[in-house]
């Protein structure tokens, strides 16, 4: 028995499962489902150019079967499988699925209505063209080579790719737990791009998005507007809406709707499968006969009209119920330093150069070792000539080949291969023009020679010769764009195509930030336990809550007293119990910046204002069209002191009463128009006086017959009438909202609520609570209230937000739109203060 537990240990299996697919799971992701950012090819597709390459099969020879470079591939760099393969393989010589051909294919290789190709043993392959410049210099050891899977031969790494092959002709693939997915483009308009980040190194996104479009499909078709292209591009995810390009031809008074171009990766057989389907389910009205006209010479796809339908009002149907519209989810994820990362477009150029940078320098030391090799034996070869005489000499009175080297060496300091390069000379080599071969050759490599020590010396050298060359592929294999991208009124924004809906957004502690339907949450009695609202790892918890529309604004207000500002659909989707996006991702913070208010906004009207409260008890009041033109890295709100900090703003019409709170229980009740209208990058002026270790937590718009909502960090609230709050003027201590003790912790949350309204709360462990307002209980300023939800140990009560019920669900929205907090950010101008 000892000796069999010997041989069959115990495993944990759970351990031993998780380790198991974590090695599967890498090995997915590295050598097969993602490209590499270098060179934007795939193991597989690596492998077949390489092998092509090894075979010889340049765009000058002849075809070879595809049996052949299948079994090649198969037998000495990709073990498995014949199909894989040869699908691979397929796909980069079909004109429809890439962009660039890397493969030219002789026979049938498949075609745009989903046939599938004839067998390897009936199609014939060799290298195109530009698959040349992706192997270019790869004798001359620029890249790494590692072992095969079997150790008998060796193959490269990444490729040199001599033009940025990712983009070019982008890329698919599904990994364990990730994808990538990233279009195809020009490849005129991408080298322009190389060339412009050579000239500026610190180019910016939206400064290459005037040289790089977008995307250029090989179906060509048509890209609706720029948004998706802008997400895409600037944070390497984002969804693109292509169409099909058509046109309304009159035809014996009938109109027909003619099809020349489909969006990519559409399928052309289904399409009009589908087109049929939806006409006999009447679910298409006016169309009376369908017909695919294609042939050699393009696509055509002919859609007959009834006389009495509007030929746009049908092709809008078509394009809503069919793919002749249809959406490109970018992910651009590939492999840097064999690690999956999501790229902008400025890292996916940054990252080529960087690769191509490595190939010159690699390319130069091996040109300049061979050319220090040939001169060393040159030299010999001149010394050899000016001693002819003494070495025929020498050479005849040795008895050996090995005594005549060591005679060389000896007598004229020669080393050993200059010394075997005098005794492999030719007689022929003495005469008179062959020296002077000698001499113009040792004087070319010496020239080189310098030349390339001095490119090895100097990165600019380098990236010239990187603009040189790479612009010398332009000129070979550029062509015009095929995608046109729509703009004027015809153009689909992603906003038209997203439906308007409320929604809740929430943004943690932390800085994830995600949105989901209001319907989400169900309503509860006070003291619940709520529903779990956010995955609370890493003790992060939900921060910010905003009900809102897709189609508003956001704008995020930060401790530093900045504002950016997002349209609500463009932050992600996802589950309830998700974590989010950081909002780093989509928001450029600066280090320590982080977002303090979240302020849903229709439109930026000049009869509206922002008013801002600050941690010292800094006010100030700014119009709400100051904030109209937000750039990317944001805008300046408020001018800040040192040692202060941005805690709420709140959207008014410049006439409303306004109420502050402080953790300790103090409360202050003054008109808003006590403090004039500011600039933006104003100061402000004093809200209230704080004691020395007080903080205001908290500013509210006060509304006629409504209650303040008190809410403490350890779970007990009240609700007492505003009539107990006498207007008084701004700057004052104020009065006490709340008698503070041990058992309720301080004040965490200040609210102005009214009937028809209910209560979110959100603890430290990420839960929300949602319950009625009505449930809780009515008290005076001095009480401490009563509890509003149990805690666990060492949990509390963060935030607090107001939400509409059911009943008034779509006026409360619209009221909290009116009077809801907000954020800004600019470089600030000359502050405005006032004392």
């Amino acid at each position: 028995m000892a000796e069999e537990a010997s041989r069959f240990p115990k495993i944990d299996i759970s351990q031993e499962m998780r380790e198991s697919f974590i090695s599967y799971a890498m090995s997915v992701i590295v050598s097969r489902a993602l490209p590499d950012i270098r060179d934007g090819l795939k193991p597989v597709h690596r492998r077949i150019l390489y092998a092509m390459h090894d075979m010889g099969l340049t765009p000058d020879k002849g075809f070879r079967k595809s049996a052949n470079v299948v079994g090649e591939v198969m037998a000495k760099y990709h073990p498995h499988g014949d199909s894989s393969i040869y699908e691979a393989m397929v796909r980069m010589a079909q004109d429809f699925n890439t962009r660039y051909l890397q493969v030219e294919g002789q026979g049938n290789f498949g075609s745009v209505d989903g046939d599938p190709p004839a067998a390897m043993r009936y199609t014939e392959s060799r290298m195109s063209k530009l698959s040349l410049e992706l192997l270019r210099d790869i004798e001359k050891e620029t890249v790494n080579f590692v072992p095969n899977y079997d150790g008998r031969q060796d193959e490269p790494v990444v490729l040199p790719s001599r033009f940025p092959n990712l983009l070019v002709n982008g890329s698919g693939g599904i990994a364990v737990g990730m994808a990538t997915n990233i279009p195809p483009h020009n490849l005129t308009e991408v080298i322009d791009g190389v060339v412009a980040m050579i000239d500026n190194p610190n180019i910016t996104v939206a400064e290459l998005m005037k040289i790089i479009k977008g995307p250029d499909f090989p179906t060509a078709g048509e890209i609706l507007g720029y948004s998706g292209i802008r997400r895409a591009y600037e944070t390497g995810r984002g969804s693109i809406t292509m169409r099909a390009k058509t046109l309304i031809e009159e035809n014996k008074g009938k109109a027909r709707i003619i099809v020349t171009e489909i969006p990519f990766q559409v399928n052309k057989a289904r399409l009009v499968e589908k087109i049929a389907e939806l006409v006999r389910e009447k679910k298409i009205d006016g169309i009376t006969d369908l017909r695919d006209e294609s042939d050699r010479k393009g696509m055509r796809i002919v859609i007959e009209l009834r006389r009495d339908v509007v030929p746009k009002v049908v092709l809008n149907n078509l394009f809503k119920h069919t793919q002749m519209q249809s959406t490109f989810g970018v992910n651009m994820l590939a492999l840097v330093n064999n690690r999956p990362r999501v790229l902008n477009l400025r890292d996916m150029i940054f990252y080529y150069l960087e690769h191509q940078r490595e190939i010159i320098r690699k390319r130069t030391e091996y040109d300049l070792r061979q050319a220090e090799a040939r001169a060393h034996i040159l030299e010999g070869l001149r010394i050899a000539l000016d001693h002819i005489d003494e070495i025929i000499s020498l050479i005849r009175a040795s008895q050996t080949g090995d005594e005549a080297r060591e005679g060389l060496m000896s007598r004229f300091a020669l080393s050993e291969i200059q010394a075997q390069a005098i005794l492999d000379m030719r007689l022929q080599r003495l005469t008179g023009l062959e020296r002077e071969k000698i001499e113009n050759e040792y004087q070319e490599l010496l020239t080189k020679i310098a030349e390339y020590r001095a490119i090895l010396a100097d990165e600019g050298k380098i990236y010239a010769i990187i603009r040189d060359e790479i612009s010398e592929i332009q000129d070979k294999f550029g062509d015009d764009r095929r995608t046109i991208i729509t703009i004027g009124e015809d153009v689909i924004e992603d906003e038209d195509l997203i439906p308007e809906e409320e929604v809740v957004v929430t943004l943690t502690h932390t800085g994830y930030v995600k949105r989901l339907p209001s319907s989400t949450y169900r309503s509860q009695k006070r003291g619940g336990r709520g529903v779990q609202g956010i995955s609370a790892k890493d003790d992060d918890f939900v921060e910010h809550l905003n009900i809102t529309s897709t189609h508003d604004y956001l704008l995020f207000f930060t401790n530093l007293g900045k504002v950016y500002r997002l349209k609500c659909y463009e932050i992600p989707d996802l589950s309830r119990t998700a974590k989010g996006t950081p909002i780093i991702n989509l928001i450029q913070l600066e280090k320590g910046e982080r977002v303090t208010t979240v302020i849903p906004v229709r439109e930026f009207r000049d009869d509206q204002f922002l008013f801002f409260a600050t941690k010292k008890g800094v006010i100030k009041k700014t119009e709400l069209s100051s904030f109209d033109n937000i750039r990317k890295v944001g805008l300046i709100a408020v001018n800040l002191r040192e040692d202060d900090e941005l805690i709420g703003v709140r959207l008014t019409d410049g006439e409303q009463e306004i109420i502050m709170g402080t953790k300790k229980g103090m409360s202050v009740r003054f008109k808003e128009n006590d403090a004039r209208s500011m600039g933006r990058n104003a100061t402000g002026v004093k809200g209230i006086t704080l004691d020395d270790d007080d903080d205001v937590i908290d500013m509210d718009v006060i509304k006629e017959n409504a209650e303040v909502l008190i809410v403490t960090a350890y779970g007990y609230g009240k609700r007492t009438p505003i009539s107990e709050y006498r207007l008084q003027s701004r700057g004052g201590k104020g009065i006490k909202t709340h008698n503070v003790t041990d058992r309720s912790g301080y004040v965490i949350g200040l609210k102005i609520v009214e009937p028809g309204t209910d209560l979110m709360l959100i603890t430290s462990s990420g839960l929300i609570i949602r319950t009625e307002i009505a449930g809780i209980s009515v008290m005076g300023r001095y009480t401490q209230g009563v509890k509003l939800v149990r805690l666990d140990d060492n949990e509390e009560v963060v935030s607090v937000a107001k939400v509409a019920s059911s009943e008034e669900e779509d006026e409360a929205i619209e009221d909290d739109r009116e009077g809801g907090v907000e954020e800004a950010i600019e470089a600030p101008d000359t502050p405005e203060t006032e004392e």
